[in-house]
């Protein structure tokens, strides 16, 4: 594994980095600044953000190989997306009594969550929540801002992934 990698992420679907190259979804609001991003607007933020932490589901998945701190999901795990809550942007336990995105989901698509650093150093309330890289859905339906690879993509990318790596969003 190498450190410092860098990915980026193309408003044209394309996924690059490390000598791979793979498909991807991104928001279905498009891409845009990250200093227009407002919350619930569907758009991925352009930026280069850095990875944070591997969420997986542990009921579905063992833990890929990654040196990113690994944290099993629980169904009881959110995460906040109400801009006017002290942890806006944070993870949450549910049930929680302001809105929040449930991370145990029916689906598949959050069976594996690399968290992006992506609007947390504050969070500026109002600005996006609950930016990821994670499983896309088999005809790569756009997401609500996030970045979505197939989970052979996703794995191999994971393998590669430190806490001094970054994903850049771009047009």
């Amino acid at each position: 594994m190498r450190v410092n990698s860098h990915f980026i992420a193309r408003s044209d679907g394309s996924f690059f980095g490390m000598d791979m190259s793979c498909r991807c979804a991104l928001g279905v609001g498009g891409v845009i600044g990250a200093d227009l991003k407002r919350e619930g607007d569907g758009a991925s933020p352009i930026g280069i953000w850095q990875t944070r932490r591997l969420f997986y589901r542990p009921d579905r998945t063992q833990p890929p190989e990654t040196r990113l701190p690994k944290v099993p999901l629980r169904a009881h795990d959110g995460w906040c997306d109400a801009p006017g809550d002290p942890l806006y942007n944070r993870p949450v336990a549910l049930p929680y009594p302001a809105s929040a995105e449930k991370l145990w989901r029916p689906d598949h698509v959050y069976n594996l969550i690399v968290e992006l650093g992506y609007n947390d150093a504050p969070p500026v309330p109002g600005h996006g929540s609950a930016i990821f890289l994670h499983l896309a859905r088999e005809a790569y339906q756009p997401t609500e801002g996030c970045i979505a690879l197939a989970e052979p993509d996703l794995r191999n990318v994971l393998r590669f992934l430190t806490p001094d790596s970054v994903i850049e969003i771009a047009i």
